[in-house]
């Protein structure tokens, strides 16, 4: 798919910033220590290594946050940077963005990692803000128990899009997977839970991009 038609079909504008950055109670966890207040900014950015050849860490997202933040300071984006709200974000790997780059430029091998943010970032910064905005459920801290337990639930991203949660039970255990608004493609799967846990932002790691739209 043309990177141009693709931008311009998920530029869908980055709806309910009001919601995200809006702080919520979090309740204190057990034995009554209160939840602490490292940011998901702090953990991305903590990894200095920049594109890299190893697929299971974060260097593209990353990347992609502070370029939304340094062209819109104001972005809704930037409630990732505050530990003190609560927040669950699904976070794609690099292999996950890769993967993406892949499927929309009909590619016949994966990217490297400089040469995948590129096409992300050739998306344009509204369309990057919107998909990272899809990623993130304001307002909860959802752990590994809690999202397990969610089969069904349709939890309300900041972007305004619902992502819907489907459990499924195999012999090694349960297993998340996020059906996104694309019917076409394969839906994102947890590969990697409570990235910042004790904290009110927690992320898990995900297999693929969250589609905020049903492409082609």
């Amino acid at each position: 798919m043309n990177i141009a038609r693709l931008a311009a079909r998920l530029a869908v504008g980055a709806t309910a910033a009001a919601v995200a950055t809006t702080a919520v109670a979090v309740p204190a966890q057990a034995g009554g220590k209160q939840p602490g207040t490292r940011s998901l900014a702090a953990v991305l950015t903590a990894d200095k290594s920049g594109f890299d050849r190893n697929p299971a860490d974060f260097d593209v997202l990353t990347k992609a946050v502070l370029t939304v933040l340094q062209a819109k300071p104001n972005s809704p984006v930037k409630v990732l940077t505050d530990g003190t709200v609560a927040l669950t974000a699904f976070v794609p790997s690099d292999y996950a963005f890769r993967e993406l780059v892949r499927d929309i430029t009909n590619a016949r091998k994966l990217p490297g990692e400089k040469a995948t943010f590129d096409a992300v970032a050739g998306l344009g910064v509204d369309t990057v803000e919107s998909v990272l905005l899809y990623h993130v459920v304001p307002g909860a801290t959802i752990d590994r128990k809690a999202a397990q337990k969610a089969d069904g639930a349709e939890l309300p991203t900041a972007l305004g899009a619902t992502v819907e949660v489907d459990v499924q039970h195999w012999w090694f255990g349960r297993q998340v997977r996020l059906v996104d608004a694309d019917t076409n493609d394969r839906d994102a799967r947890v590969v990697w839970y409570d990235i910042n846990r004790g904290n009110k932002q927690i992320a898990h790691a995900v297999d693929r991009v969250l589609r905020p739209i049903d492409l082609p």
